[in-house]
């Protein structure tokens, strides 16, 4: 029944985006890539995607180019995430001149924040968690700012938005359930690893999984030799089994953790970045069935 209304709702979608590929599509920028698949699944034919931090690309130390002005300047609609994440989009949007309406992604999420018990880096210890997008959920409050953002600027194609929102809506409801399922097959006590820097507190809170980082909730603070004694020995402490490396970050303090440790290095996952097309994460539910498989591969046991 769940793969019927899928297909229905993608059948709508097709049928509601006919025609609008033989117009001029609408030109949006989004600030980062996980960001732009988003607005892409909402938009369709109708919208040409932008982004300004491609796949495997780190926003949190990101340095915007001439290039990135002109995109925005050129744009009819601009989609950030929020809660601090793009910490230069407003001198980029001032910078640039661009009329275009700024559409906040992140807009009816309840952020965290890294006292909340998710972050162990010393660094940012009051920091707003910005990477509500590692919860389910959160990315379809996305997908509902986009679709809006999208109609607001562009009411023509209201029917198209609405009907590729609710397609992707119900794919974003399958793939949260299998997440569950996955981790529901890992033992309680080994739902336990080490990340670079602080992208899955969303995901821990929501999926019942814990995730300690040498770095906080932003990646452009290093972490001190106190900090990675400190990981290194409530790692052994805690006998935590798996340390996972991520796309954006150097993986030589991950490798490092797991050689003082014994804890096993798993596969690399996907945190701030998507993939390349050709990868294994060049969507948002790629990106999360390959966490997860690389997740439930090793912590499984």
């Amino acid at each position: 029944m769940r793969r019927w209304r899928i297909a229905a709702l993608a059948l709508v979608a097709t049928l509601a985006g006919i025609g609008a590929a033989s117009a001029d599509p609408l030109k949006a920028v989004a600030s980062f890539s996980i960001l732009g698949d988003l607005v892409h699944q909402v938009g369709g034919d109708r919208v040409e995607v932008a982004v300004l931090v491609g796949p495997n690309g780190d926003a949190h130390t990101f340095s915007p180019a001439p290039s990135d002005a002109r995109k925005l300047a050129g744009a009819q609609l601009v989609v950030i995430n929020g809660l601090d994440f793009e910490g230069w989009i407003e001198r980029l949007v001032k910078a640039s001149g661009t009329r275009a309406p700024l559409v906040v992604a992140s807009r009816g999420v309840t952020p965290i924040r890294e006292e909340d018990g998710h972050g162990h880096g010393g660094h940012d210890a009051h920091s707003i968690d910005p990477h509500a997008w590692q919860s389910i959920g959160n990315a379809k409050r996305y997908v509902a700012a986009i679709r809006e953002g999208l109609i607001g600027v562009d009411p023509e194609g209201r029917s198209a938005y609405e009907a590729n929102a609710a397609a992707y809506l119900a794919k974003l409801d399958a793939l949260e359930g299998e997440v569950r399922a996955a981790i529901a097959g890992i033992p309680e006590e080994r739902r336990r690893v080490i990340t670079t820097h602080d992208a899955f507190g969303y995901f821990a809170k929501t999926y019942g999984m814990r995730f300690i980082a040498p770095q906080g909730v932003s990646s452009d603070t290093e972490a001190t030799a106190k900090d990675v004694a400190r990981i290194i020995a409530q790692v052994k402490r805690e006998k935590i089994p798996a340390v996972f490396l991520e796309n954006i970050s150097d993986p030589r303090l991950m490798l490092q953790i797991a050689r003082e440790t014994g804890a096993k290095a798993g596969g690399r996952i996907f945190s701030d970045a998507l993939s390349e097309r050709d990868g294994p994460a060049p969507t948002y539910i790629d990106m999360m069935r390959h966490n997860i498989r690389e997740f439930t591969a090793v912590l499984r046991g």
